[in-house]
């Protein structure tokens, strides 16, 4: 992969900004696929080495040391300063560092999801009672369609 196609694909991932966490994640998640770096998020870290090692432990150590390093460079490119120092401690592994700003972000989008469903609610009850207040039957037409209209509306 040239320098350039790396370039592009790094600048084409969002700068995490609190609300966007589902398109970051995913973004990241396809540039490092597509670098073929992503080992590191989808594989447990491999032992250290020893003078025991074989030559196959080797090879699978350094690409996914190598990875690993690009992974985590990466993600903190793409997070604010005003981000990092709440969430990046001395992780040093790709796989935890993402569920690290996962667990961070879940929180936030829970409490933004209670405020929208309560405010949601209270509007939907709101226009509930105003479509129940002006809704009157008026001696005319099927009384039947007029219960099935407001068992609708509840």
């Amino acid at each position: 992969m040239s320098t350039t196609s790396i370039s592009a694909n790094i600048n084409n991932v969002p700068v995490l900004n609190g609300t966007n966490f589902k398109d970051w994640k995913e973004n990241i998640l396809i540039v490092l696929g597509c670098m073929d770096i992503d080992l590191a998020l989808s594989m447990l870290k491999p032992n250290d080495l020893t003078e025991q090692s074989t030559l196959e432990e080797i090879v699978y150590f350094e690409k996914w040391d190598r990875s690993n390093r690009l992974s985590l460079m990466i993600m903190k490119r793409e997070i604010p300063e005003v981000f990092k120092g709440a969430i990046i401690d001395d992780v040093t592994i790709a796989s935890q560092f993402l569920l690290k700003i996962q667990k961070h972000f879940a929180k936030n989008n829970k409490a933004e999801t209670s405020t929208l469903l309560a405010s949601l609610i209270s509007m939907k009850y709101n226009a509930l009672l105003a479509g129940l207040i002006s809704m009157k039957y008026k001696g005319k037409g099927n009384v039947r369609e007029y219960i099935m209209e407001m068992s609708h509306l509840a």
